[in-house]
């Protein structure tokens, strides 16, 4: 019994279902729909996004099978179950192969069952898993199209959202989600070089500098507060909410961002799940933020 449990939890392990937390992203339009609470529209949310971590546990797979030898040399990553021995390759591709096919056919069903489900989103989420493929096939040793990768995909988590409801979102969401992903990507990749040396975990590593990385990081940064900021005083945004008090948690996403900062340039690898999961301050402040948000967008005479 001991020995199944102990296989189970590998099995978990190597699906990292705690970077499930970036598909949160699929609730963005939702949430600004103002339809969170409606049980019909969330329900098909729930459904896609758990057929988005399927699929992201297909990628995250895959990937550690293609890095199995480059990261039993690495002193985080040689922990994980295909390096450290404790799942089978041969497990892993038949269990990837489940997941695939589990996650298109809960968006097939959603297609045909759903309110307002586009044919779209299953072309989303394969996007989303062939972008990933090609990225740990190779893409990922590639200067600047690695980070623009990382970026798609935390983009295509937000498009997918939408056309599970057949809404749209506005461009200044978006802009402030694209910015906001470079300021997590390139940090990613500064506290990588920064811990593991230049070129000594990824082969991209050499063709950045700590410097470059630092400087557009906080360019990136800057634009994520900035396009923040345009959509919260919109004057589209205050007449469907009915409010001009959005402003108000600007401030809020200033100092968040601030103490995620803080934390990446500390002694980690800049991994968003890591920085955001081990920092109950910074977790308290996310928390605060969504609820100010939730008030003001759907209660907002409550403030």
């Amino acid at each position: 019994m001991e020995r199944k449990t102990g296989k189970m939890k590998n099995i978990i392990r190597l699906m990292r279902p705690k970077h499930y937390l970036k598909n949160a992203l699929i609730f963005v339009s939702l949430f600004f729909a103002g339809q969170i609470f409606n049980p019909i529209l969330l329900g098909q949310v729930c459904l896609g996004a758990f057929a988005f971590c399927l699929i992201s546990s297909v990628v995250y797979i895959f990937n550690d099978i293609r890095d199995v030898e480059e990261d039993r040399k690495h002193e985080v990553k040689r922990l994980r179950p295909i390096a450290a021995g404790e799942v089978k390759i041969s497990t892993a591709y038949a269990l990837a192969t489940v997941l695939l096919i589990a996650a298109c056919g809960i968006n097939i069903a959603l297609m045909h069952c759903g309110t307002g489900v586009q044919q779209l989103s299953i072309v989303l989420l394969l996007a989303y898993f062939c972008t990933n493929l090609s990225y740990s096939l190779g893409l990922k040793n590639v200067p600047f199209v690695d980070v623009c990768l990382l970026v798609a995909g935390f983009l295509l988590r937000v498009v997918y959202g939408a056309t599970l409801i057949n809404a749209s979102v506005s461009s200044w969401v978006y802009l402030t989600v694209l910015s906001l992903s470079f300021y997590l990507g390139l940090g990613k990749r500064r506290n990588e070089l920064k811990k593991v040396g230049n070129g000594k975990s990824r082969k991209v590593l050499k063709y950045y500098t700590a410097e470059f990385l630092d400087r557009f990081m906080y360019v990136c940064l800057t634009l994520s507060i900035v396009f923040y900021a345009l959509w919260s005083t919109d004057g589209q945004i205050i007449t469907k909410y009915g409010t001009e008090k959005l402003i108000w948690t600007v401030p809020l996403v200033i100092v968040l961002l601030m103490k995620y900062s803080a934390d990446v340039e500390s002694d980690s690898y800049g991994d968003p799940v890591d920085v955001i999961t081990k920092d109950y301050v910074l977790l308290g402040l996310s928390v605060l933020f969504c609820i100010m948000l939730c008030l003001i967008v759907y209660h907002p005479a409550f403030l």
